[in-house]
């Protein structure tokens, strides 16, 4: 699959990646309805996404019923991560593996985010990347179970020190997965200017071998956040998805939808046609400044047959197509062939 081509390939082109994977994070915006799960796979193809992420837990294992929401309760009254987490909590085994034959039928990647150890097992059979959530960071049994499966891991660093995620890394290479760390502020939703998303540069910085991403929490408005993050190097973008940004939840709000994925991919393809070759060379286009706008070796005076050329005789004047003034010092010293009248351009044939 995609995902993992982009981790054999390192993500890294021979000119910069500009196209980076798309995650659709649809979580858990399928609402515990099959049809709304396959309308969010649909909708994510047809937007451009390389690969549609679900989320899969059960709330007994997520959370104990005394954990305190961390959301927007404006957008989402559920006070309580247990209760939240138990609304939308019904997809298990059997509904993600029909929900990966639908992504099959339509030409995407299915993932999903595991929570607990029974759903990292039977999703180790489905796909063939992992997403550890920046909330299990510090969940040193859970990583290590991951890691076992040998394939490669996309790592979120939200609200994370430094020093929690070198630790992070450090129990991931024991096992040598491949891996992909993701810039993320875990505030929802994420204020644009609290994005910092020159984080992705010092990840960059400190982990060249590693791919680096970046995990949204704004409102998407125009996906200037995703595309600045693309352009600061970003090799995979995920953002949450939905098919009603409308619709009341903590999910859903802060959500892409089709169009905004739509747009989000023209702005790419726009600024690829923008930014063009990594590699500095002339363009044909150009030709006619080359010609007409270089400058060449001008007859300063009358030049008589014969004469031997000075320093003196020569100026520089446009257009090019003459000798260049680069080559001044193999002209100096050389005869006129014939008369070589003030002004003249002066070519090889000029000279003897």
């Amino acid at each position: 699959m995609k995902s993992k081509l982009l981790f054999e390939n390192n993500g890294i082109h021979q000119e910069k990646f500009i196209k980076p994977f798309i995650i659709a994070e649809a979580g858990v915006n399928h609402e515990n309805s099959m049809d709304v799960a396959f309308r969010l796979v649909d909708e994510a193809q047809e937007g451009g996404a390389d690969a549609i992420k679900f989320q899969s837990y059960k709330a007994e294992t997520l959370a104990s019923k005394h954990s305190p929401a961390y959301w927007n309760l404006s957008e989402e009254p559920v006070d309580s991560q247990y209760r939240l987490f138990k609304k939308h909590d019904k997809f298990w085994k059997k509904e993600f593996e029909e929900i990966k034959l639908h992504c099959e039928r339509c030409g995407i990647e299915f993932l999903s985010t595991p929570f607990d150890l029974e759903s990292a097992l039977f999703l180790n059979s489905l796909m063939d990347t992992f997403k550890i959530s920046s909330s299990d960071i510090t969940n040193y049994p859970f990583i290590d179970y991951i890691c076992r499966f040998k394939k490669p891991i996309i790592l979120s660093t939200g609200a994370s020190y430094m020093y929690e995620i070198e630790r992070a890394l450090s129990w991931i290479q024991k096992y040598d997965n491949p891996l992909a760390l993701m810039h993320c502020v875990l505030e929802y939703p994420t204020p644009n200017e609290s994005a910092n998303l020159g984080m992705i540069v010092d990840l960059q910085n400190r982990y060249p071998e590693y791919l680096i991403g970046y995990s949204d929490h704004t409102v998407p408005g125009d996906m200037k956040i995703c595309e600045i993050a693309v352009l600061l190097g970003a090799n995979i973008i995920e953002k949450h998805f939905t098919h009603d940004k409308t619709l009341k939840g903590n999910d859903h709000y802060h959500a892409m939808d089709v169009n905004d994925l739509k747009y989000f991919n023209s702005k790419l393809e726009q600024n690829n046609r923008i930014i063009g070759s990594y590699k500095k060379s002339a363009l044909p286009s150009e030709q006619p400044a080359r010609d007409n706008a270089r400058r060449s070796l001008v007859a300063k005076r009358d030049i008589p047959q014969n004469k031997n050329i000075e320093e003196e005789d020569l100026t520089f004047k446009r257009p090019g197509g003459g000798i260049s003034p680069a080559n001044i010092e193999e002209v100096i010293g050389t005869r006129a062939r014939d008369f070589i009248s003030e002004d003249e351009v002066i070519v090889w044939t000029s000279i003897k």
